[in-house]
């Protein structure tokens, strides 16, 4: 007979069910992704679709052979890990390493540690960063956006907003300079420029992010705080260096940091559990970003943020704890 434990009251009960959480992530995704194929074409359908299937598959083959367990992939968690790993991959990244993404997403990120509820790191990015360690060049070929929709592994490829960015300060160039190269900001605002599904089109991001607002399934603490380190702390560089640093809207629109902040940071089982704790949760995510992409090799630098701060969390959870209900206020 197994253990039920049941927490101290008061309890609060809800009509959200986990699959009705996991869908309400995939639907705010899903402008993201219609913005990807907009700019990508049938590239970033095959990969989505591939990372998603294989997550699924995993975790079925996973808990019905190895864990001896009833499969629950219905729930959808196995289908958003796969669908956030897609979305930090380039579209044009050959199939079979997408599939291995997935495994080591599922297996080591997730299903390793006793399944859903139980991961410390999120699973998508524990898939990214195996994969950019491991095929460094793959992932690092980004596609150029609407050069041709039907092109898959022979898409023209080209260097990122931040990849650029940092290559241009890394020669001494300055800043008016580099962004000759760069798109302008409202292309960058609406997808038009090389990077994953996931990095591009920050207004169907934005749009995702209301969704998650207005159907409760997320609260705006997390990406707020990431956005907003951000924010101050790029626009602290660039007052003291206007010629070195960008300003702070560039670190907004490139890169991941608007899926990171909205769809990756906010996931229940590896971010703080109240608001207190989500604020330094995002403060660090953001700082770390920073850091990494001001004085790291690497131009981008949220995912390892997450990835950082994710084990921070059950310390975050340990020391900052809400008052207990009804206990008494101390004066003295």
């Amino acid at each position: 007979m197994g253990l039920l434990t049941i927490s101290p009251s008061p309890h609060d009960h809800s009509s959200e069910s986990v699959p009705k959480l996991m869908y309400g992530v995939i639907i705010a995704l899903l402008p993201a992704f219609l913005a990807s194929v907009y700019f990508f074409g049938i590239s970033t359908v095959i990969i989505t679709v591939t990372a998603m299937v294989s997550c699924v598959i995993f975790e079925f083959l996973i808990q019905r052979y190895l864990m001896k367990e009833k499969p629950a992939i219905s729930n959808g968690s196995a289908m958003v890990t796969g669908m956030l790993l897609a979305f930090c991959l380039p579209t044009n990244l050959p199939i079979w390493l997408v599939i291995l993404g997935s495994f080591v997403a599922i297996s080591v990120g997730k299903m390793s540690f006793g399944g859903l509820g139980n991961n410390p790191f999120n699973p998508a990015l524990v898939g990214r960063v195996f994969l950019f360690i491991s095929f460094p060049v793959q992932l690092t070929s980004w596609p150029e956006p609407g050069v041709n929709h039907f092109a898959y592994l022979d898409a023209s490829t080209g260097a990122t907003p931040l990849s650029i960015m940092k290559e241009g300060l890394k020669n001494r160039e300055s800043i008016s300079h580099i962004l000759l190269d760069i798109p302008f900001y409202q292309d960058m605002f609406m997808g038009n420029m090389g990077g994953s599904a996931g990095e591009i089109a920050a207004a169907a991001l934005l749009i995702g992010f209301a969704y998650l607002l207005i159907r409760k399934i997320i609260t705006w603490h997390i990406p707020v705080s990431i956005l907003l380190t951000v924010t101050i702390f790029t626009g602290i560089m660039w007052l003291i260096g206007p010629t070195s640093n960008p300003n702070p809207l560039f670190h907004l629109l490139s890169g991941g940091l608007m899926l990171g902040a909205i769809f990756m940071a906010t996931d229940y089982v590896t971010s703080p559990m109240n608001i207190k704790g989500m604020w330094i949760y995002g403060v660090g995510i953001g700082i770390i970003t920073v850091v990494i992409r001001i004085f790291g090799a690497y131009p981008e630098g949220v995912q390892f943020a997450i990835l950082i701060m994710n084990a921070v969390t059950p310390i975050i959870n340990k020391y900052v704890k809400p008052r207990r209900f009804g206990e008494e206020v101390s004066n003295g």
